[in-house]
């Protein structure tokens, strides 16, 4: 059994699917924890203010069967795959740890997400703050406190029952 740590996002009906992608998570993996949700400006990107989190939770699935269903997943909730990266989405999930796993060839786990993006790193350091980042060591309360990428401006948003197991 595996844990694996999962960033949300969603900049198009956004309250529906976030909770809507939770009660899927709850059905299919076990142990979910579920960070403060943020309404963040969308980055690299024009469009709507995005809601951001991340989820952790236990799974038997091998890493790339799991990104498998994070898309399926995503395709249930409309999202739509092809054209440009950077278009406003209905669900996005991306796999950012899979226990200590550091793969870089066909998936890129620890995602340089983490790293990159406060709205990625900030609610990672909430569920996992004493983990330590496999490729750096560093813990990600660490990575959080000398976090020199650009801090947006995070709002936790109140979701009532979103957080629940």
């Amino acid at each position: 059994m595996a844990r694996a740590y999962v960033s949300v996002g969603s900049n198009v009906d956004r309250e529906a699917n976030v909770r809507g992608v939770l009660k899927t998570l709850r059905r299919s993996f076990r142990g979910l924890r579920v960070s403060t949700v943020y309404e963040t400006p969308a980055v690299d990107m024009d469009g709507d203010d995005f809601y951001n989190l991340v989820v952790a939770f236990d799974t038997d699935l091998a890493p790339s069967e799991l990104v498998g269903a994070l898309h399926a997943i995503e395709s249930d909730h409309g999202r739509t795959r092809g054209g440009s990266r950077f278009v406003p989405r209905s669900l996005d999930l991306d796999l950012l740890l899979y226990d200590d796993l550091v793969c870089h060839e066909g998936m890129d786990v620890p995602r340089e997400d983490i790293v990159r993006y406060a709205f990625v790193l900030r609610p990672l350091a909430e569920l996992a703050g004493s983990e330590r980042h496999p490729e750096s060591g560093r813990t990600f309360a660490q990575l959080w406190e000398s976090f020199d990428g650009e801090v947006i401006d995070m709002r936790p948003v109140v979701m009532t029952g979103a957080g629940e197991s």
